[in-house]
């Protein structure tokens, strides 16, 4: 029906006869010319009628936006003195000769160039919305970025396999969504969560290398970066360990930057142990952009007679850190009292301070209500280890050492973003040495960090029976500008340390039979030493394309409430269907 889409349409076209075909854009009428812009998903073309040939000039003064039209005419320059140097077909325009109209169109419900329309507007109309400009290029860039992986990965000997969509559910991890058998009444499917079992199984299949641009489900609370369906890249890889694993994936994103962005990454991408994130910026994926970070003062309000901050010094599980504000002394207390209450989110009971007016005058250059407690020692000592200046603003987190860290970290990143102190580019960075288990206060049970199936460092291996709490894990994540784009770890290949795994998490052996008896059979088979990571997709694409959520970079995303706006999903289905899935609902009281 066309011979070249819209911005293909250049100087190198003039005076040939071309067709295109689209969305009217805008439909201009400049005495007695009209002025159409043609739009489909490669840009914009400008085609003009005037009125000589009656016929088609009465077709085009019926259109409207969003008809769909096909347009013949003669390629030329734009008259002197209107190119428009900022459309790549600016510098010409077809003539048309011909214009058929291939299908009309109400009114839209929003102009594609009203920056004001809401998101669930958006969403509700949202083939509407994928025709805006900028919505249909964050969809070519993710097609870009998968190619790339792709190509990558199937470059290195990585088969594409696909695993079930309809599996069992998992007892570790978040919710499962659930469906329900027909054929075996009273019994469930699970979607899942993560092809994990299934990508090691194929390892110990003998596949040797694995890869999966897979649709996950996990079925919790949503936020900008979170949906109930998202999709990983899913790797798995045998006979390689993780140095070979991370340099590896290394390798995969530079180039993906390196094609996609034409940005270079470092080379190679720093590492950081777990502890040392956790001790410096209070979180486990940090924005290395950011040049704050947190200060251990604990040992310097010990003695302190102010229990906010000796009792925490002098607990196990307590933390006391000092956050230095280069020029904080310029944030009213309004300011401050706001990033109060933003600390309490994270279970901040307050947020004590220092204000540094003269670094030289001592104590007297100092201005806090929390001055009168704390010693001449305490206080040189705080100025000194966090290098505090004139001018600056010291704030405090005494508490639990969770809570420190959640609500430290959370205002080193919000200050960070506030007070215009992000350093520009991409900062990547491997998180390593994470522990295998935390402790669930809850429950009061050890829970995996990552997942049940992450191997112990060899060298831990002893620890797993006697101290789990301090027992490290072979898992490396991938961290990018503050958020974690890839998780991964070697994984458990041996019957015995895969069953002492489960112990250790209080799932019992006839459990573990039940739930995972397919897996522990297999490792008994010659499982090979197997390793692998899963990015999140739609996040690194959000990243890339600077969108502000994982909605913008998806085509038909759920909202916060895990809705469909567009078709109505979830919806209620007819007794029939439910009778034929042996499910009853329960009458509402």
């Amino acid at each position: 029906m066309r011979s070249h889409y819209c911005g293909e349409i250049n100087e190198s076209l003039i005076d040939q006869e071309v067709t295109v075909c689209g969305w009217v854009h805008r439909r201009r009428d400049h005495g007695g010319v009209i002025f159409i812009d043609l739009r489909d998903r490669s840009g914009l073309v400008q085609v003009v009628y005037d009125p000589d040939a009656e016929e088609v000039f009465a077709r085009a003064e019926r259109v409207r936006n969003e008809f769909v039209l096909r347009c013949r005419g003669r390629v030329r320059h734009r008259p002197a003195g209107t190119e428009n140097e900022h459309m790549p077909t600016g510098q010409v325009e077809i003539l048309g000769l011909d214009l058929e109209v291939l299908n009309r169109a109400d009114t839209p419900p929003f102009m594609l160039d009203d920056d004001t329309v809401s998101e669930e507007h958006r969403l509700r109309f949202r083939y509407v919305d994928l025709r805006r400009p900028e919505m249909l290029q964050r969809l070519q860039l993710r097609s870009q970025i998968t190619r790339e992986f792709r190509s990558f990965l199937d470059e290195h000997g990585f088969l594409d396999i696909e695993t079930p969509m309809l599996t069992r559910a998992t007892p570790e991890g978040a919710r499962d969504y659930l469906v329900p058998s027909r054929t075996h009444e009273g019994a469930f499917f699970a979607l899942p969560q993560s092809p994990q079992l299934f990508k090691q199984l194929l390892m110990m299949s003998g596949m040797d290398r694995y890869y999966q641009i897979v649709r996950c489900f996990r079925d919790e609370d949503l936020r900008a970066d979170r949906q109930p369906e998202f999709t990983q890249l899913d790797i798995e890889t045998s006979f390689m360990d993780e140095e070979a694993i991370m340099g590896l994936m290394e390798d995969m994103l530079r180039r993906v930057f390196a094609h996609v962005l034409e940005v270079p990454l470092p080379e190679p991408f720093p590492r950081m142990s777990y502890a040392e994130a956790m001790l410096r910026f209070g979180s486990d994926k940090p924005d290395l952009r950011i040049p704050l970070e947190l200060v251990d003062v604990g040992d310097l309000m010990a003695e302190v007679e102010f229990k906010v901050f000796s009792a925490p010094a002098n607990d196990p599980k307590g933390r006391v850190a000092a956050l230095r504000l280069p020029k904080g002394g310029e944030l009213t207390r309004k300011e401050i009292d706001d990033y109060t209450k933003f600390v309490g989110i994270y279970g901040a009971r307050g947020l004590a301070y220092i204000k540094v007016n003269d670094i030289e005058a001592g104590r007297d250059g100092l201005q806090s209500p929390i001055l009168k407690f704390l010693p001449d020692e305490a206080v040189s000592g705080i100025l000194e280890r966090t290098g505090a200046q004139s001018g600056d603003l010291v704030f405090f987190g005494a508490d639990k050492a969770r809570v420190v860290n959640e609500s430290l970290g959370a205002l080193r990143e919000k200050l960070g973003h506030d007070r215009g102190l992000l350093e520009r580019g991409w900062k990547p960075l491997w998180v390593v040495d994470f522990p295998m288990f935390e402790w669930d206060e809850d429950s009061e049970r050890w829970t995996a960090l990552h997942h049940p199936f992450t191997a112990p460092r060899e060298d831990h291996l002893e620890r797993l029976h006697s101290d789990p709490g301090n027992c490290l894990s072979r898992a490396y994540d991938m961290v990018l500008n503050g958020s974690e784009i890839g998780g991964g770890s070697m994984r458990i290949f041996r019957k015995e340390v895969q069953q002492e795994v489960f112990h250790n998490l209080g799932i019992s052996d006839e459990e573990a039979r039940d739930k995972f008896g397919f897996l522990l059979d297999a490792l008994k088979y010659g499982c090979p030493p197997h390793g692998g990571i899963a990015f999140g997709l739609d996040r690194l694409v959000m990243l890339m394309a600077g969108a502000p959520s994982i909605r913008d970079v998806m085509a038909f995303p759920k909202t916060q409430t895990a809705a469909c706006l567009l078709t109505e999903a979830p919806s209620v289905v007819t007794e029939a269907q439910l009778r034929e899935l042996h499910i009853r609902l329960r009458p509402k009281k």
